[in-house]
């Protein structure tokens, strides 16, 4: 490990690169973590003009129609009984640039953008629960792992592994990601998750934690490695053509959602920590509740205009719906309205795809590229006869209580967190013999791909904490490769090898 002190940009050390400033260890993120905004905001205009994370991607219009009664939970009118909302769907791989294959083992994103009658509401998800990292002081850091060296210019599995085996809290992500659902069939054909926890708020100001499962219709389908590889050089844009080409010939994929939902006050005795990512809720604690059913319908007539110029931020969040102590989502409730500013300008939400459906009273003036007039009075409060805000309609925004010291610090301790049990109870109780087959095969063809000894070495300790034998399966698998491509390569580094492994 470098012995060189980490520094901000005027060359001034700071004190973590892994936990955020928080109101003690389970509260919020504080603004003057100058460090943090430091890192999301620089790393928000690195590039132009694509998006940093989620280049690559597509999606459709369609609606969402609540067909259960969740009213009790939440005030939201976009999750009352009987009501359709117009909604927008963006499917995107995470790491590979605008013109890279579809078929790359990634996740994808699940984007949606709901135009509700109080406003646009926006949920930034995934097609798998969790997530890589807890803390998004990390996040940056994650993605540069995953995108292109300095030097060459060429993504690099040396890179990715180093950062992964340094950060067990991947752990349970990675096994996602090497398994099946690391190459959806079609985006049709995977499920879609909030990730995040979010709070939900009902009429009576009652609270509950809630997790989004939008579950595909059309079933889970997945490609094996080979296939992917494949179809990668022949179509790089199969995942974008299958959709479009579906809903243009009528067949239009649906989802049903499903919502988790704990009561407030048992997040704080839970037996892990339930505002962690890179963790699931088991369903037999809190089993899945419908809720209603989103159909894309419609394609997009300008790709540009409606897709690459749709602004999807978690922090779009209407009345009865709010924020929860999740670190990542913390963070990307600046990040990613920050990111929209730099990449399409201060106005972004007055582009259409953006715009709300209902009427917007805001006190915004000027800026590049603004197209909607503004009228006096421009500033509030006043009394010449502009928008007023109503405490008394809408209150205080819900929230939880929190107390302490500003801390750099991991999340407050649950008595069962731990970063690897969930990746183990994935593989040893969720995927069958085949499936545990090909997860192993697709780490061992990753590995295989320039990562170098030292990494290797703990890749495959990372392995065997989720599971020895998987761990075993996965080194053995690396070390036959290695001896057919060259025999007596292997020989002869052999030695420092098992020296490195017994240092480990």
């Amino acid at each position: 490990m470098s012995d060189l002190p980490t520094t901000n940009d005027a060359g001034i050390p700071v004190e973590s690169d892994e936990h955020s400033l928080t109101i003690g260890a389970g509260g919020p993120i504080v603004l003057q973590d100058h460090y943090l905004i430091e890192q999301m905001a620089q790393f928000n205009r690195e590039r132009i003009p694509e998006r940093q994370p989620h280049a690559k991607g597509s999606g459709a219009f369609g609606r969402f129609e609540v067909t259960a009664d969740v009213s009790s939970f939440t005030r939201a009118a976009v999750f009352q009984p009987g009501v359709t909302t117009d909604v927008l769907a963006r499917f995107s791989t995470v790491a590979g640039e605008r013109g890279s294959p579809d078929t790359w083992r990634d996740p994808r994103g699940f984007a949606l953008k709901f135009y509700t009658s109080e406003g646009v509401y926006d949920m930034v998800g995934n097609n798998t629960p969790v997530f890589f990292i807890k803390d998004p002081m990390k996040f940056q850091h994650f993605i540069r792992s995953q995108k292109r060296r300095a030097d060459n210019n060429l993504r690099d599995h040396d890179m990715q592994w180093d950062f992964w085996t340094l950060s067990p809290e991947s752990a349970h992500q990675v096994t996602w990601l090497m398994g099946d659902r690391g190459i959806p069939r079609t985006w049709r054909h995977m499920n879609g998750y909030s990730s995040h926890t979010y709070m939900w708020v009902n009429a009576a100001g009652e609270r509950f934690w809630v997790k989004y499962h939008f579950k595909t219709d059309q079933g889970v389908e997945f490609f094996t490695q080979d296939e992917a590889d494949q179809l990668a050089s022949a179509d790089t844009d199969y995942h974008t053509r299958d959709l479009f080409e579906s809903i243009a010939q009528g067949e239009h994929p649906s989802w049903t959602l499903f919502v988790q939902l704990m009561p407030f006050d048992e997040a704080a005795g839970y037996r892990f920590n339930p505002f962690d990512l890179t963790k699931v809720w088991p369903h037999g604690d809190y089993p899945l509740t419908e809720v209603g059913r989103l159909t894309l319908d419609r394609n997009p007539t300008d790709h540009h205009t409606e897709i690459e110029q749709a602004a999807f931020e978690p922090n779009n969040l209407v009345p009865g719906i709010g924020a929860s102590p999740d670190r990542m989502l913390l963070g990307r409730m600046f990040a990613y309205a920050d990111a929209h500013r730099y990449r399409i300008g201060a106005n972004y939400k007055q582009i259409p795809v953006n715009a709300s459906k209902s009427p917007v009273h805001s006190y915004s003036k000027d800026g590049a590229m603004r197209v909607t007039n503004v009228s006096d009075p421009v500033y509030a409060p006043n009394s010449k006869g502009g928008p007023r805000a109503d405490v008394e309609q809408y209150g205080t925004p819900a929230g939880w209580a929190a107390e302490g010291d500003m801390v750099r610090a991991a999340y407050v301790s649950h008595a069962e967190d731990d970063d690897w049990g969930q990746a183990r109870t994935m593989v040893r109780e969720v995927l069958d013999d085949d499936a545990r087959t090909r997860l192993v095969d697709n780490v061992v063809g990753h590995l295989l791909n320039g990562v170098s000894e030292p990494v290797l070495v703990r890749a495959f300790e990372y392995w065997r904490n989720v599971d020895e034998d998987l761990g075993k399966q996965v080194e053995a698998g690396v070390r036959a490769k290695q001896d057919e491509k060259d025999p007596k390569a292997e020989k002869q580094a052999n030695p420092a090898r098992e020296s490195m492994q017994r240092k480990a």
